[in-house]
């Protein structure tokens, strides 16, 4: 396919198949357990960093709460994340990784890191800088 407009193509698919191959890993684990591609951004999250409040779960991951809370609920009643209410806040919950939920992350984590150091064979510090401030890039800008 040509460049059609000003549209690249070669950097869209990679997107497309680099995505793909990055979540094809986890995705295996994931189905043993039932859960899916929601229960592994949750479980990423919590786990990177523990005591993070619902809402601002709700935030990063930009998702409605009825969308989060069948996921959570699974998650809690699996045994993998535990759910606190706040110390000054009872209304406020806070969010834990419970040690079943620890070796999740880790475990869905592993294989995308692997790939991630495979991509990066015998590129240059540099390098990697640019791929950081590419992905950076990427994002919408955070609202803090």
């Amino acid at each position: 396919m040509t460049d059609e407009g000003g549209i690249d193509f070669e950097i869209i698919e990679g997107f497309f198949f680099a995505y793909r191959d990055f979540i094809s890993d986890p995705d295996a684990i994931l189905e043993r357990s039932g859960f899916g591609r929601a229960h592994h951004r949750v479980v990423h999250f919590v786990n990177r960093e523990p005591g993070l409040t619902v809402a601002d779960l709700l935030d990063t991951l930009k998702i409605t709460k009825q969308s989060l809370a069948r996921v959570l609920k699974q998650l809690i009643d699996s045994g993998y994340i535990r759910q606190v209410a706040g110390p000054e806040d009872r209304r406020q919950r806070k969010l834990y990784p419970t040690r079943s939920g620890r070796e999740l992350a880790l475990a869905l984590a592993q294989p995308q890191q692997e790939r991630i150091e495979r991509a990066f064979e015998g590129m240059s510090v540099e390098d990697r800088a640019a791929v950081t401030r590419f992905l950076a890039g990427m994002q919408n800008a955070r609202q803090e």
